[in-house]
């Protein structure tokens, strides 16, 4: 992954006014591109509530030269790429990330759609019921209707308190004067003047800038457009105010006249306002039983204007009183601090690790934004205006404390000598490195399995740990454990180490990936945690239905592969004891791989031996899950008949030949609802397609008939696609799997995956020459194979199941 030049990228304004920043990353395997555009919701006329958005939206609809088919999202799915948009409060993103070989073309359709936009009344017709679709699941959003909740203390002629998502009533599509000032928002504000293009890719800086200069070149023409500032936030002389909800305690800061500078003057505060460390507000709340979680967010920042939010969850409500004058406390003591030397110290290293291990998009999106860089001097003045204005006590009462410095980044960019094992004493005298082990021949049987597929990459790597239970994991153990890890995962975030635990059915799933040289000691400090008692479950909100079905499918599908009933634990320390582990080391070095064995010599629980994958049954099996909100929504699940490698290749050509025409059947065509998608998933090893809806107006019965209506129109659609289009096709899948174009976390989830199904050791080889060795009769089989149920169906909805061929297990 990228080792960067510099922390800041390179910036230019080209001869046509687009602004470019570019930055070259060597290591990268991907290349992005982010648009910004200085134009958001709250700069659409008032007559058109949602214009912006709207406008966002229409984009994406293909143009002349790039219809249906050959459109941005088409290409980008085609290529396994990313691509999205976003629109808020004064600023519409459009993020793109792909191949590098593909990424030329992604600009070119990005800078197309940009440049020559249809803007087809009828197109806008079908558009404008998406926005509907998505209105109404926002109005039945809990976390969304929060937001706005919050906001209604602000003064009524701020625009914050405005609707801006539009639907069927604020966009009047068929009006004259709706199409006049559709065209005239287009006009002065999608130009060059006020654009934004961050580029990030391996290129160097003169391919990243001929790419840049080609995108603008077509571009429309413009200056800057002037923007009126908004009104104040508060209508009276107040700059804050507080909401109680339950045990939720909001405080809301609004100030006024800040100097320019960047995002990262209120992030900075918000960093240390959050961390959980001894000396700090949050651990002092903690201590004195006032408050479980803190967490101070920025809401919006413009023309000298911004907006925190704190936001507390509460142990006594009948004592937040005392909860303000503590802050005030902190906030004299943080406002003190001679320029904060040793916290903007620790601020460049976590740049530094955030710049080592992210992705193309990450990094176009943080140049983008402006937010990833040191603090300027700017920056510091912002930062002193925003402490003044939170009125900050001139003489702090309490013993406060600066955070003690991030433990792993103090390894993160020197990795263990080869040779020696942390911690190593007498007592370890028996325990040989894994480097040692390779040397001398004897390489027993242990759980955990060393892949070198990332051998090329010496400066990431991944570890997989599972623990398979002897009894059903209790209630609520995931979100129990990620409270309990969050300030570790944290820290460990910061020193370039991703750390996340999964938990489904009777398995627990332990995931790092990043920076080697941070992770032994990563894994060390998980270890010591996991065995510490775990904290109570907290309410979470509630999800969008599409979204608690994903969350939830992992689980069920497990349960319709299990024939026992698993007990139900006698405590959390309890599961460990019996639990079977076994694990999964992707490129480590020899270096860390010694390091990390004294903390894999107190993995908890029984070496585990491998397991052979479980067959599932050829059933089709309909699940009902209970999810808030009146839409519908159904997720159906498609195996492949067999573990064979060659019908993973299928399915996976399968998945890619689907993902356009079933969005544009389903969501363009038939209308169904804004979250539509389809894809291929793997499931403890298990291969199939995936397919997905919600819907404001169809039934779960509706939706499946219409998924199943695609399904057996798909050896037709195979049948349609020319012999030259099919071997590109399969080309461009195939390279998604060589070692060069795939991510740490990428390869690391694919090897797991291949693990879990029994893979060769050169399975992604395999995988890339079982994709180009297909033919379209094996291709047609494999199609006949998917609606002929050989490897079941299971379908997991919130809607009651239409009966037939279905089955409801017990």
């Amino acid at each position: 992954m990228p080792v960067p030049d510099s922390l800041r990228p390179s910036t230019e304004t080209l001869a046509n006014g687009l602004r470019v920043t570019l930055r070259h990353a060597s290591g990268l395997k991907r290349s992005a591109a982010v648009l910004r555009v200085a134009a958001g919701s709250h700069d659409a006329p008032l007559a058109w509530p949602g214009m912006a958005h709207f406008l966002e939206h229409l984009f994406f609809l293909g143009t002349e030269r790039f219809p249906t088919g050959e459109h941005l999202m088409a290409y980008v799915q085609r290529h396994g790429g990313q691509v999205n948009a976003r629109t808020s409060e004064r600023t519409t993103d459009f993020f793109i990330e792909l191949p590098p070989a593909a990424f030329a073309g992604g600009l070119d359709r990005l800078q197309d759609m940009l440049a020559h936009p249809s803007l087809d009344e009828a197109d806008q017709l079908r558009e404008r019921e998406v926005l509907q679709a998505e209105f109404i699941a926002w109005s039945q959003d809990a976390a969304a209707q929060r937001q706005v909740a919050l906001l209604e203390d602000l003064s009524t002629l701020h625009p914050l308190r405005g609707f801006h998502a539009g639907n069927r009533d604020s966009l009047a599509v068929s009006q004259p004067e709706f199409q006049t000032a559709l065209q005239d928002f287009y006009r002065r504000f999608y130009h060059s003047g006020q654009m934004t293009l961050s580029l990030a890719g391996p290129q160097s800086l003169g391919e990243l800038n001929a790419l840049a200069e080609s995108f603008g070149n077509d571009l429309p023409a413009g200056d800057m457009a002037a923007r009126q500032s908004p009104p104040s936030l508060m209508e009276s002389s107040e700059t804050s105010y507080q909401q109680v909800n339950d045990r939720c305690f909001d405080l809301l800061f609004a100030f006024e006249d800040l100097p320019s500078a960047s995002p990262q003057a209120l992030d900075f505060l918000c960093t240390w306002l959050n961390t959980g460390k001894p000396g700090g507000l949050l651990a002092t709340l903690r201590q004195r039983g006032l408050a479980d979680s803190l967490k101070a967010t920025p809401l919006y920042e413009f023309a000298g204007q911004a907006l925190l939010h704190i936001e507390l969850k509460l142990d006594e409500p009948q004592r937040r009183n005392e909860i303000q004058p503590l802050l005030h406390d902190w906030l004299g003591f943080f406002t003190a601090q001679d320029d904060w030397a040793s916290l903007r110290k620790e601020l460049t290293a976590q740049l530094h690790c955030r710049q080592e291990t992210g992705s193309a998009l990450q990094l176009a999106r943080s140049d983008s934004e402006g937010r990833d860089a040191p603090l300027s001097e700017n920056d510091l003045l912002r930062l002193r205006e925003i402490l003044r204005q939170l009125q900050p006590a001139a003489h702090t009462t309490e013993a406060w404390q600066l955070p003690a410095p991030n433990p792993f980044l103090q390894t993160a960019a020197e990795p263990p000598r080869a040779g020696l094992i942390r911690g190593q004493t007498s007592a370890h005298r028996g325990l040989r490195t894994f480097a040692q082990d390779r040397s001398r021949g004897r390489r027993e049987r242990s759980p955990m399995q060393f892949s070198q597929a990332l051998a090329d990459n010496p400066r990431e790597g991944a570890v997989y740990l599972r623990w398979r239970l002897a009894a059903q994991a209790p209630h609520a153990l995931q979100s129990r454990l990620e409270r309990h890890l969050q300030a570790l995962r944290e820290e460990a975030r910061h020193a370039g180490v991703d750390a996340t635990v999964e938990t489904s059915g009777n398995q627990i799933l332990l995931k790092l990936v990043g920076l080697q040289a941070p992770m032994p000691l990563v894994l060390e400090h998980v270890l010591t945690k996991l065995g510490e008692p775990l904290p109570n479950a907290v309410d979470e909100a509630p999800l969008m239905p599409i979204r608690h079905l994903l969350r939830a499918l992992t689980d069920q599908c497990r349960l319709s592969s299990r024939s026992e009933t698993v007990p139900q634990p006698h405590s959390d320390q309890s599961l460990w004891a019996t639990a079977e582990w076994d694990g999964l080391a992707i490129g480590l070095s020899e270096t860390t791989q010694s390091a990390m064995g004294p903390a894999l010599a107190r993995v908890p629980g029984i070496a585990g031996q491998p397991v052979e994958p479980t067959p599932r049954l050829a059933q089709l099996l309909w699940r009902s899950l209970p999810t808030q909100g009146d839409e519908e929504a159904v997720l159906l699940f498609c195996p492949t008949p067999t573990q064979a490698l060659s019908d993973e290749a299928a399915w996976r050509l399968l998945a890619q030949l689907c993902q356009t025409p079933f969005y544009q059947r389903l969501r363009v065509e038939l209308q169904l609802g804004y979250a539509v998608f389809s894809g291929l998933r793997q499931i403890d090893g298990q291969t199939g397609l995936l397919f997905g809806v919600q819907s404001p107006s169809a039934s779960a019965a509706e939706l499946i008939t219409h998924m199943e209506q695609f399904l057996e129109a798909l050896p037709e659609l195979i049948r349609q696609i020319d012999d030259s289009t099919l071997i590109d096709q399969q080309r461009i899948l195939a390279s998604q799997f060589h070692s060069d174009t795939l991510s740490c976390a990428q390869a690391a989830e694919l090897l797991w995956q291949g693990k879990l199904a029994g893979r060769p050791s050169d399975y992604l080889q395999q995988l890339c020459d079982g994709i180009v060795g297909l033919n379209r009769e094996q291709l047609l089989d494999a199609a006949r194979r998917l609606n002929d149920v050989e490897g079941g169906r299971y379908c997991l909805s919130n809607g009651a199941c239409p009966g037939e061929h279905w089955q409801v297990p017990e």
